[in-house]
């Protein structure tokens, strides 16, 4: 049967997820081969060198540089803290001495007899890996990390904002089609991952940020409103990294659009479930899609093969898709031809074409690279 490789967006019940997750340089990994472990579960730790800040020791004491060995209380490799002796002149009969004294609490890591500069270093910051996901840990990475692996159901969006978070699956409205409203905003939405339909606006998200939702997962939103949530344009820069107090995956795109039934029913049949989440987005490449893992704590036959990484088919005759370009933007159909002949479209481009029988029952033919993949 003829198919088309095409970019897909993965909505599934049951799959097996695998993350790697490793430290920015290298520490210690605290979990073991097979663990079993939650989300929260620390598994690499390390610290992260402090900033470095240069003081003109033999400037502010007044000496020439090749002296100042015989003035410092300190030396390199000392801890020092904020406001402590780090060198002084003796003075003429104890009096009218010359105090060095650090501006940060921390480490000498260098002073130079050539240029009369110490060199101090601020505290190290720590910095965790947790395990995201609750799982098995089922591989090492010396000094940097693990992998954790689980089954789930797994949902991805096409947009997001914010980093990983953990947090209860709730679902507020009653179906695919409604828009979140202020009033379903609660404060007993406090550490939750709230789930809507349609549309999510700038004051929902302002007042889920005010009752400590952690998240929110919706169909759609208006660029103006993520406009002014963050305060500026995103532009095709990665997010993830945003600081707002709340994580947002759209599952559909821009605009009021309902959220697909098939993400909405994994969705709501998950209600109560922790779930793992994350708005991290980029569209360049190297593509990454903001995600909703909910691990299964029962567990089915494993297939061969059963991987989220697996090679995607492509687009086959039944293939569930998505529209990404307008007059159907947004619009989700089955395919039910495969021309394989190339055919004119308005802009006089020959181009190859799929015929999709939208949800209304419409049939409309439109180029194949103007559609994404509903993978199963």
């Amino acid at each position: 049967m003829a198919h088309a490789y095409t970019p897909g967006l993965k909505v599934t019940e049951y799959t097996l997820i695998r993350r790697e997750r490793r430290l920015p340089l290298k520490g210690d990994v605290l979990a073991s081969m097979g663990d079993e472990v939650t989300g929260d579960t620390v598994v690499a730790r390390t610290e992260l060198p402090g900033d470095v800040q240069p003081l003109n020791l033999a400037g502010l004491l007044g000496v020439a540089p090749q002296d100042l060995a015989g003035y410092l209380s300190k030396k390199p490799g000392d801890k020092i803290q904020k406001d402590e002796t780090i060198a002084e002149t003796k003075g003429f009969f104890g009096l009218m001495k010359n105090q060095v004294k650090s501006p940060i609490n921390g480490t000498i890591e260098s002073i130079s007899n050539v240029t009369g500069q110490a060199i101090l270093r601020n505290p190290p910051t720590p910095v965790e890996v947790d395990a995201y996901i609750d799982g098995k840990v089922v591989e090492i990475f010396k000094g940097e990390g693990v992998t954790v692996e689980t089954y789930a159901t797994f949902v991805q969006g096409i947009f997001g904002i914010g980093g990983e978070v953990k947090g209860i699956i709730v679902p507020i409205v009653e179906s695919p089609k409604d828009p979140i409203t202020i009033d379903m905003i609660t404060p007993e939405l406090k550490g939750k991952v709230a789930v809507g339909g349609s549309l999510v606006t700038v004051d929902v998200i302002r007042k889920a940020v005010d009752v400590g939702c952690i998240g929110i997962v919706s169909g759609g939103i208006w660029d103006y409103d993520l406009r002014e949530f963050l305060g500026y344009d995103i532009g095709v820069a990665i997010t993830g990294s945003e600081e707002k107090g709340i994580t947002i995956i759209i599952t559909e795109g821009f605009g009021e659009m309902p959220m697909a039934e098939k993400t909405f029913r994994l969705l709501k049949e998950n209600s109560g479930k922790k779930a793992s989440i994350n708005g991290a987005t980029q569209i360049r490449a190297g593509v990454m899609r903001p995600e909703v893992i909910i691990p299964k704590v029962e567990t089915k036959k494993t297939k061969e093969g059963d991987r989220e990484d697996k090679p995607s088919k492509g687009v086959e005759i039944g293939s569930p898709v998505r529209i990404i370009r307008e007059p159907h933007f947004g619009n989700i159909g089955k395919v039910t031809a495969l021309p394989s002949e190339l055919q004119v479209i308005e802009t006089e481009a020959k181009v190859r074409v799929l015929e999709a029988e939208l949800e209304n029952g419409e049939r409309v033919i439109v180029p194949r690279a103007n559609v994404e993949l509903i993978e199963e």
